[in-house]
């Protein structure tokens, strides 16, 4: 008894339709109507949903009895399957049969959010010709738009600008717009569209005070950079809540190519220093351990002896971090350890080993 239900869920996945029909006998169907499997408890409809297949979705309906609204654990219906699978003709089906268009799964996703996940614009199509809301959005507030922006994909975009014309006039519980989105994730072709067929504010800011222009930096995409700055009048050094700028969100997250273009190309001061605390890209480079990057600032002209307003240098900041590659070439770069403004040295604040010996190499050394 505790074997019959795998070989039924194989012959769903794999749309074995007669040989499902030969293997269900008249007094399994109730018992092949309510099995769940797996964590999140799905049915065979939703397996025959994800698979994409049509032929066992109408017989499981049809003859087997089984309800199109069913939902697993997630409260995920048969048509999220479908949809965030992309078969269009399940969803047809499904659609056909009465299941409800917005249904929501847990974080309140649509069969329409799970479908702008893929670039399968029939399925999109086909959820919206049957009334599919675009303006609706999930728990994090982001609404069909917006997912669609992450994806990258610019025809799936049109589409919804076309039936849903303020779709674009969007942003999520943390202020992000979709421009924000494509730019931190790379689209160009996205972010061509949304300058081109949008009103976005040109900087606007996140709750954490990020604009699109630093999100493209801090990410590594210079190209997006370029095409904001010339396209929607981004300021390159515009603060975020805290007052780094997009030169010192680059050196936290070491995208070395971005600083280069900043400084070399748009004039940034690279001993720019910012926030309460006074810090430079320098600094941040160094209490995060990024080796490259603190070498491509110095290559650029960084200070190596700038001093924060507490008087730590970059030294303190690798040492804090126990960052014991950064320590080792800011002292070879020719920073020495001198007290801040408490009277702490930076080799006071190693803890690691590794740390601890960089400082007994460099007495040993002089």
């Amino acid at each position: 008894r505790g074997e019959r239900p795998r070989p039924l869920l194989r012959l769903v996945q794999e749309g074995q339709l007669d040989l499902l029909r030969d293997e269900l006998r008249p007094d399994e169907a109730a018992a092949a109507r309510s099995q769940r499997y797996g964590r999140s408890g799905d049915t065979l409809l939703h397996h025959a949903a994800r698979y994409g297949r049509r032929d066992v979705l109408a017989y499981l309906v049809e003859v087997l009895g089984m309800d199109v609204e069913v939902f697993n654990s997630d409260y995920k219906r048969p048509l999220h399957e479908a949809a965030s699978m992309g078969h269009e003709d399940c969803v047809s089906y499904l659609l056909g049969r009465g299941a409800s268009v917005d249904c929501l799964k847990k974080a309140d996703w649509t069969p329409l959010m799970m479908a702008c996940t893929r670039q399968n614009l029939e399925v999109i199509k086909a959820l919206v010709e049957h009334g599919a809301n675009p303006l609706l959005k999930n728990k994090d507030g982001w609404n069909c738009f917006h997912i669609a922006s992450r994806e990258g994909h610019p025809h799936v975009l049109r589409y919804l600008l076309h039936v849903s014309p303020d779709s674009w006039d969007t942003e999520s519980t943390i202020k992000r717009t979709p421009l924000h989105t494509a730019a931190m994730h790379g689209c160009f072709d996205v972010v061509e569209l949304l300058l081109e067929r949008c009103q976005y504010k040109p900087d606007s800011r996140d709750k954490c005070g990020v604009t699109p222009f630093m999100d493209a930096i801090q990410n590594g995409h210079v190209n997006i950079a370029q095409l904001l700055l010339a396209k929607h009048q981004a300021c390159p050094s515009a603060t975020d809540a805290l007052g780094a700028q997009p030169l010192h969100r680059a050196a936290v997250t070491a995208q070395d190519e971005a600083i280069r273009f900043l400084v070399s190309e748009l004039g940034v001061d690279v001993n720019e220093r910012v926030t309460a605390l006074q810090l430079t890209a320098l600094h941040y480079a160094a209490k995060e351990g990024h080796a490259r990057t603190i070498q491509t600032l110095l290559s650029l002209g960084a200070d190596v002896h700038a001093k924060d307003g507490k008087s730590r240098s970059a030294l303190h900041a690798a040492c804090a971090g126990q960052q014991a590659d950064a320590a080792r070439i800011l002292l070879h770069a020719g920073l020495r350890d001198a007290p801040d403004g408490t009277g702490t040295l930076a080799r006071q604040l190693a803890r690691k080993p590794d740390v601890v010996q960089v400082f007994q190499e460099m007495d040993v050394g002089a």
